[in-house]
């Protein structure tokens, strides 16, 4: 990588990246429409030369294929991650994730590029039967617009790796945490605590069991197989790896470790049943022995990325008024 091309790349997931790669001195140009990165997020990156931001939409064709010129790699992070009001605005998926990520490929190809990292997501899955969940699990019905939009682009990925002979890396991801996160049950426990220590709502009840992962650790597995170059000569030009910690918890068990830190016992108040929303996967955990076996493993457990987590929530309160 000579000069990298990052899609979201004042988001939470996609600063921390820019910053990694201008730490490893790599070029980078961010994109970004700012909807919802932070420019606070990419205050450092800005300072250096071997950073440009280019504010645009990867709806806007010929703007994203501009932008691109010059670059050998992308990594292609932006997205409407809202997972739980996705039926709200159901277009929103598919121009966001699934148009978008076309987008991306189109201004890749017309600029020579042919390899390429995109964040999907463990919610592909739905809801599988097979816990944990490996990388060749049937995909059963989708439970989520923003599941479905993945799959679409993992699916067009996929067929340029094949068509057009490039390199893709496709991550699923579990839901990550960490420094710069923005939204997610961390942010809303924390919000809720805030405003009324004595009391925590809670959606469905509790026994929801989830894995994380610090986001950090994700950006080390993503560096370290696109170095690895995995996808070279693999089937179809692409390789898929799920990413997550090799443990799970449950709702309740969040909260335990979140009410702790602060030093709070509230009453605890369920919404009911076992899910929080509509396409909400009551077990998600997946297998993550494909990775792992190219020598990457996470360095931090789930309760250490819940409590830094919540460390910078509490240091950065502006994020909380700026979402207000």
């Amino acid at each position: 990588m000579q000069r990298v091309f990052v899609t979201g790349a004042a988001g939470f997931i996609g600063s921390n990246l820019v910053d990694r790669l201008l730490a490893d001195k790599v070029a980078v140009v961010g994109w970004d429409n700012l909807s919802t990165g932070q420019e606070r997020f990419i205050a450092g990156a800005s300072q250096q030369a071997q950073f440009t931001l280019v504010r645009g939409d990867n709806l806007d064709l010929p703007g994203l294929t501009r932008a691109m010129q010059g670059c050998d790699f992308v990594f292609h992070l932006a997205a409407n991650a809202d997972v739980r009001f996705g039926t709200d605005h159901p277009r929103k998926d598919l121009e966001q994730n699934t148009i978008a990520t076309f987008n991306v490929l189109e201004a890749m190809r017309a600029n020579g590029i042919k390899r390429i990292a995109f964040s999907s997501t463990g919610s592909t899955y739905g809801e599988s039967a097979v816990i944990p969940t490996p990388e060749d699990a049937p995909f059963p019905v989708q439970t989520s617009l923003y599941g479905a939009s993945k799959v679409a682009g993992e699916g067009m990925i996929a067929a340029y790796g094949e068509g057009f002979g490039f390199e893709c890396y496709i991550f699923r991801f579990v839901s990550i945490l960490g420094e710069r996160y923005t939204h997610g049950h961390i942010f809303d426990f924390y919000q809720q605590l805030t405003a009324h220590p004595d009391w925590l709502k809670i959606l469905g009840d509790g026994s929801q069991r989830k894995s994380y992962l610090y986001v950090q650790d994700c950006i080390d597995a993503i560096l370290h197989v696109t170095r690895l170059g995995t996808a070279k000569g693999a089937r179809h030009g692409t390789q898929i790896y799920n990413l997550g910690a090799p443990e799970y918890v449950q709702v309740n068990d969040s909260v335990g470790f979140i009410c702790g830190a602060l030093g709070l016992k509230p009453e605890l108040r369920y919404t009911g049943g076992n899910r929080g929303w509509i396409g909400d996967n009551p077990f998600i955990f997946l297998e993550t022995k494909k990775i792992q076996a190219t020598g990457w493993k996470p360095k931090l457990t789930i309760e250490q990325g819940i409590i830094r987590t919540l460390r910078w929530l509490q240091a950065n309160p502006w994020i909380y008024e700026l979402r207000s």
